[in-house]
């Protein structure tokens, strides 16, 4: 692939300096740029449209717009909807329809940000990538699900730019080491600082040169550690890493405490987790496990509070998460626990994966027509509702595990009522009222 150099200043900042000059360079997005990727056929091809990209910031979206306009022969027109009113953006694309028009050339307009536009302010934009005049790359960092109309949604091809992972990151912090543009092999990057850099920037591959480029400045030497690190962080840098012990470790003090229903060890794993750059999205995870594994019908709110504190990760993220995530691991551990409904899903488990499959009783089939009914499809079922107590007197279980207990609710939260609920139809059993239809029903 062609290699070009970008016009970038020599004191540029060194994420700048660093920045990829072809698809084979660029660290990350296997799946959209890698050789045979859709996005990267379609430079290769020519085939230049609108897109949109998305993805978190320092991911590659903005080198991967410059890559493809030199690619294209366009030129790169940089703008954003933070920065830039909707006046400015549709100044710019008359003047890239104007120099289609007389040079027969098309600008790519990159307008980061595209989500601070509103609905109606993103109209703007439509009637310019109809006529094809500009070749136009919407970058956001939000769902575009959320934040983009259906009209521009439509028109524009979506391409999803992920975190990059920690070889990733290893990757892009050696080359900026060790290239004659970077810091030119003058510094040494200790394996402990590299690991809390890379937890720290959290798939950002710009925070992550920008850290580094700041501790080289202030490094008195050529060796660089974690309290540089620390330094040029302006914060304590944790000891941890996402794919390793220290990680496994944290997490599960984590959920150990919000099962002993320890408020204040919850808080300071759950705060240790996030401020070490554990993914949120992960500790939103377990969160919802512990909610079924711990608390279960214990409190049935459980579990909607930890999917609600998802939601608010996957929409608005940090910093604004931290408290819904905070708010839920409390709730968790505060709540009554139960772990009767884990014991039961094993049980069942067991017995599904050990003993034969047996045949689905005749009376809880179903019988759609008058063939299976005369096999016996449906005999004997008893319609629930047609009795006293709301339980009819038959059995559901095959005939093997019939009697089998598999949930055993607790005497805790609402599992109480749920055990009374339990030993009434027990009773109802021994006193036979399961012939007792309901006078309403009676034929």
């Amino acid at each position: 692939m062609e290699r070009f150099q970008f016009d970038v200043a020599e004191k540029a900042p060194l994420a700048e300096r660093m920045r990829p000059t072809t698809f084979d360079d660029l660290v990350g997005q296997r799946d959209i740029l890698g050789d045979g990727a859709s996005l990267r056929i379609l430079v290769e091809q020519g085939k230049y449209s609108s897109f949109l990209f998305w993805g978190p910031p320092g991911t590659g979206k903005t080198t991967a717009g410059k890559i493809m306009a030199h690619r294209s022969g366009a030129k790169f027109v940089h703008l954003s909807a933070a920065l830039s009113n909707v006046k400015e953006v549709r100044a710019a694309l008359e003047q890239s329809r104007d120099r289609h028009v007389i040079e027969g050339k098309r600008d790519l307009l990159f307008l980061d940000e595209v989500h601070r536009f509103n609905r109606a302010q993103q109209d703007v934009l439509l009637s310019y990538l109809e006529g094809g005049s500009v070749i136009f790359i919407g970058a956001t960092t939000e769902n575009p699900s959320f934040v983009l109309n259906a009209a521009l949604l439509s028109r524009c091809q979506l391409f999803s730019f992920s975190p990059l992972s920690g070889d990733d990151m290893r990757v892009v912090l050696q080359r900026a080491l060790n290239a004659e543009q970077g810091l030119n092999g003058r510094y040494e990057l200790c394996s402990e600082a590299e690991a809390a850099l890379i937890a720290f920037s959290d798939g950002d591959a710009r925070r992550a040169l920008s850290t580094l480029e700041l501790a080289s400045v202030i490094a008195p030497g050529n060796k660089i550690d974690v309290a540089l690190i620390e330094r040029a962080l302006q914060r304590k840098a944790l000891r941890y890493d996402r794919a390793g012990e220290e990680h496994y470790n944290l997490i599960s003090a984590l959920h150990k405490s919000v099962r002993n229903s320890d408020p204040d060890a919850t808080l300071y794993w759950l705060v240790r987790m996030i401020e070490s750059g554990e993914d949120l999205r992960f500790l939103a995870r377990r969160l919802i496990r512990m909610a079924s594994e711990d608390v279960g019908l214990a409190d049935p709110r459980g579990l909607d509070m930890a999917i609600a504190a998802q939601k608010a990760v996957e929409s608005i993220g940090l910093p604004e998460c931290d408290l819904a995530l905070a708010q839920a691991a409390v709730y968790l551990a505060m709540a009554p626990k139960s772990n009767a409904l884990y014991v039961g899903v094993g049980e069942a488990k067991k017995d599904v994966m050990q003993r034969l499959d047996e045949p689905v009783p005749f009376h809880l089939r179903n019988a759609p027509t008058k063939m299976m009914a005369e096999l016996g499809y449906g005999k004997g079922y008893k319609y629930a509702h047609d009795f006293d107590i709301g339980v009819a007197g038959m059995d559901c279980l095959p005939p093997s595990l019939k009697g089998r207990r598999y949930y055993r609710p607790k005497a805790f939260g609402f599992e109480v009522k749920l055990a009374e609920r339990l030993k009434r139809i027990e009773e109802a059993k021994e006193k036979d009222l399961f012939s007792q239809k309901r006078k309403d029903r009676r034929e």
